[in-house]
């Protein structure tokens, strides 16, 4: 570790934080349909969308209502994209010729952009068309990033409201999330690293001869904009098969710093957000302190292994595990990156976390198995984060011998059930997959290394998997079993907690709230600080323990005693 390591990631997390309270403060206008600077532009195409679609923004929704809008936008989603990735070679803007995917890796892959996780099981600059990546993928990575953030602030209306049952709009919900928050940052964001040298063009891959002699095919295509959304949205799904490591997709350290910053800075200013809908300032604080001090924790562990030599290289003098890490930037950019797409969603990569010392690799797939729920996806952290706040608060209203209480609504039976359903589905689709790919043939044939971790790539996949994540060990082939295996639990991790966070919502929507008094368990103290941070670790980490001992852990220990896999 050195301190320009440190110094790097320290000026990261402070452009991060300068961003929270303007972003989050623009956010919260936006949702409540106020009038924001970017009114006199996009309010026209906001009404017309409106007026195409039939759209009353003012009708507000059920909780039931709010899901079944979900649901039958993503079906219809679904349906398009796995109609374009089976019928690529027969339309427009395919340069390159790719044929169709097959039908089990294109359902695996409509199912993976249409639940932001964007797990490839392909090579996507020797695999989609140019249309596709546009309409289809970058597309997905817009929307299906709307719709985590449609989910974020039903449940925050239904946590404040006291007098109104419903949850807001969510047709409204989706079009003013992409319009006024997605689409602008997207756009600057993408002139930016068009500047910095990603390709932005419709051109045919350039065909050329290496210094070696060997024929080389360089990619070329609209890769700037789809770049800039798999960032923001938290997405991850690379336009080329090396992802973020590719100079195609990230060229300079300057490119490095802004993808990153992208990565986080909605998840982040949600808290603000939070805190302007409880009119309470202090209750956003809370939860953005719980998220760093997480964040920190996360960071130092994987940096601190990932500089130690590995001992089976370090009896032939090489004391800087290099192998696999982005060199351009070195080990702190690297970890940094891991560490960042994994507290979200985003599953990019600008290293191989498969090549990770065996704790260094722990980490991003721990960060996974919370939940992702410090800072997390676009939404999905935020939601997630008060699923967890729901059950710290009823642990410490047993503590006090009381009905717990947030935000002066009481946390009776049903809500704390709906809360434990959601959590339980990081325990459920992780681990139940895994133990069915490592005993069958299918399972056993798609892995590319033995013991301990052999076993870590197979439990990082389906943790990715069900974290909507993306990013992965490597190692694990495509096959009929991995992606129809695949496409059911990135559905199931998605969806199943999907559901019972809006009927939580719809449960809390409208519901009288107590005033404050002495015996109330405040939520805005150091204290509660703590216990949310205790009860993530307890709930989200202590479930896959024995599974990660299996894994990283033994394969820890065997690599001091000189064995490897």
């Amino acid at each position: 570790m050195t301190l320009i390591g440190w110094l790097q990631s320290a000026l990261f997390f402070a452009l991060v934080c300068a961003a929270v309270v303007p972003v989050g403060a623009f956010m919260y206008r936006v949702y409540e349909g106020e009038r924001t600077w970017l009114a006199p532009v996009l309010g026209p195409l906001e009404r017309l969308v409106y007026r195409l679609c039939r759209i009353d923004p003012s009708r507000e929704m059920s909780w039931v209502t709010y899901a079944f809008a979900l649901m039958a936008f993503h079906v219809i989603g679904f349906i398009w994209l796995y109609g374009l990735l089976v019928t690529q070679q027969w339309l427009p803007l395919n340069p390159q010729h790719f044929a169709n995917l097959a039908p089990d890796l294109a359902f695996n892959t409509a199912v993976s952009f249409l639940t932001n996780t964007n797990w490839q099981f392909y090579s996507g600059e020797n695999a989609l068309s140019y249309l596709v990546q546009m309409a289809g993928l970058a597309w997905h990575n817009f929307v299906s990033a709307a719709a985590g953030m449609c989910v974020a602030i039903a449940l925050i209306r239904g946590i404040v409201r006291t007098d109104k049952s419903t949850l807001g709009n969510f047709w409204a919900d989706l079009t003013r999330g992409t319009l006024y928050i997605f689409l602008p940052i997207a756009f600057v964001g993408a002139l930016f690293l068009l500047w910095q040298g990603v390709p932005q063009n419709f051109s045919a891959y350039t065909d050329t001869v290496s210094m070696e002699g060997a024929k080389i095919s360089i990619p070329q295509g609209p890769m700037a904009s789809q770049e800039v959304i798999k960032e923001l949205g938290t997405n991850g799904g690379g336009f080329v098969n090396a992802n973020s490591a590719a100079t195609f997709e990230n060229p300079t350290p300057f490119s490095n710093l802004a993808e990153l910053w992208l990565i986080l800075v909605i998840g982040a200013a949600l808290t603000y957000t939070f805190g302007k809908y409880a009119r309470d300032q202090r209750q956003g604080w809370a939860l953005f302190a719980a998220m760093t001090i997480m964040f920190a924790g996360s960071l130092a562990t994987c940096y601190y292994f990932e500089a130690q030599p590995n001992p089976l290289m370090a009896a032939h003098g090489v004391t800087i595990n290099f192998e696999g890490l982005e060199t351009r930037f070195g080990v702190a950019a690297s970890t940094l990156w891991a560490v960042v797409t994994t507290i979200t969603s985003c599953g990019a990569v600008n290293a191989m976390h498969d090549s990770f010392n065996p704790i260094a690799g722990l980490v991003p797939m721990a960060n996974i198995q919370t939940g992702e729920v410090i800072f997390g996806g676009v939404g999905a952290g935020m939601y997630g984060m008060l699923l967890f706040v729901v059950l710290t608060v009823f642990i410490a209203g047993l503590m006090v011998g009381r009905t717990p209480e947030y935000l002066g609504k009481k946390i009776e039976g049903t809500q704390v059930k709906l809360a434990m359903l959601g959590a339980l589905v990081f325990a459920v689709f992780p681990l139940i997959p895994a133990a069915i790919a490592v005993v069958l043939p299918a399972g056993l044939n798609a892995m590319n290394n033995s013991g301990p971790h052999g076993f870590s790539e197979v439990l990082y996949m389906t943790t990715s998997w069900t974290g909507n994540n993306g990013s992965a060990f490597a190692g694990i082939g495509s096959n009929l079993f991995t992606n129809l295996l695949g496409g059911v639990t990135m559905f199931g991790g998605r969806f199943a907690e999907m559901i019972p966070v809006l009927a939580l919502a719809g449960s809390l929507a409208g519901k009288r709230a107590v005033p404050f008094s002495s015996g109330t368990f405040k939520t805005t103290t150091a204290l509660f600080v703590a216990l949310l941070i205790g009860v993530v670790v307890l709930v989200g980490l202590l479930t896959f323990l024995p599974a990660d001992s299996l894994g990283p852990i033994v394969e820890h220990l065997l690599m001091q005693n000189g064995k490897t896999f």
